[in-house]
């Protein structure tokens, strides 16, 4: 299912920048306008892209849900560690190995980290959300619900 040729040719085309430029505002959002959380959305925009052009089982292809639930546990959990880490300077979230030269990626101690932590989080919860709702709308209007998708949403 999903698109006409051209939409799937041009999402060809420009899916690779979109995840080179999601991952550029990941890497660099502390030393620039950016970060964990755009970067993230950028990167989802991406995943819903691909189901957009291409159809739910491609995008289920590349990003399975099962794999989208333990990267949203681990990117919490990898945030919730960082931030206690700051205990061993003295407070919570205290950026203590700021040690580097200035303006360049490993100058700003756990900032990176952090952020990387937040876009593993943000893809895989906004990719989940868009999913049940793209299920949930479909059964909904469907009068007859489609079998496929109502126990792909109890499986969630």
């Amino acid at each position: 299912m999903g698109m006409s040729l051209i939409v799937k040719k041009i999402t060809q085309l420009v899916i690779g920048l979109i995840f080179l430029f999601g991952i550029n505002i990941i890497l660099f959002g502390h030393l620039s306008v950016g970060g964990g959380f755009a970067g993230g959305v950028i990167l989802t925009c991406g995943f819903i892209l691909i189901m957009l052009a291409f159809g739910k089982d491609k995008a289920f292809s590349k990003m399975k849900i099962r794999v989208s639930h333990f990267l949203s546990c681990g990117g919490a959990i990898t945030f919730l560690t960082i931030a206690l880490l700051g205990y061993i300077g003295g407070a919570f979230f205290l950026n203590f190995p700021d040690h580097g030269k200035a303006f360049h990626l490993h100058s700003a101690g756990f900032i990176p980290y952090a952020d990387i932590a937040i876009s593993i989080l943000i893809v895989s919860s906004i990719f989940i959300i868009f999913v049940v709702l793209v299920l949930w709308g479909g059964l909904t209007k469907n009068s007859g619900k489609d079998a496929d998708d109502e126990e792909y949403i109890h499986n969630l």
